[in-house]
């Protein structure tokens, strides 16, 4: 019984270290934005990020299980809407991966998304947020809601 309990209390004081590590560690990546335009009334708004060596940020479509937290962007307001579907541009890699079932896709180094805009008016500034996660070889952090705001002219 005595040995029960200490292995629950040394398994919980893993989790706990781990979850506290995770939440000390700082984001491993730096993003900057960009605006192409396209025609009179579209616009590509592009994401560059860049990651720290040995992090990595989910595809998006990863595969795996399902449990994977993609990059997902999302637009304020209706002064533009998003055309289509966002795309990504980098090193990818598929590949099986402890703890997940299945192989999944995930980006590492210099990332680029991009996401096409049809705005109703110009000029307008466009204020959204991007929802990440990014992960290296032993845990993930926690996903990371980023706000920008960008002009279209």
């Amino acid at each position: 019984m005595r040995f029960l309990k200490n292995s629950v209390l040394i398994l919980l004081t893993l989790v706990i270290g781990t979850a506290v590590h995770a939440q000390m560690t700082a984001d491993p990546t730096s993003w900057k934005y960009e605006v192409k335009k396209k025609s009179a009334t579209e616009y590509q708004l592009i994401f560059h990020l860049d990651l720290k060596q040995g992090w990595h940020i989910w595809s998006l479509n990863p595969g795996g299980d399902g449990f994977q937290i993609v990059p997902s962007f999302n637009i304020e307001g209706n002064s533009a809407q998003v055309v289509g579907k966002p795309t990504e541009k980098g090193k990818a890699t598929t590949s099986l991966m402890g703890g997940v079932d299945g192989k999944v896709t995930y980006l590492s180094g210099k990332v680029d998304y991009t996401l096409t805009l049809a705005a109703k008016t110009t000029p307008v500034t466009i204020k959204g947020t991007h929802t990440y996660q990014v992960c290296d070889d032993q845990m993930c952090l926690a996903p990371v809601d980023k706000p920008f705001e960008i002009e279209l002219k």
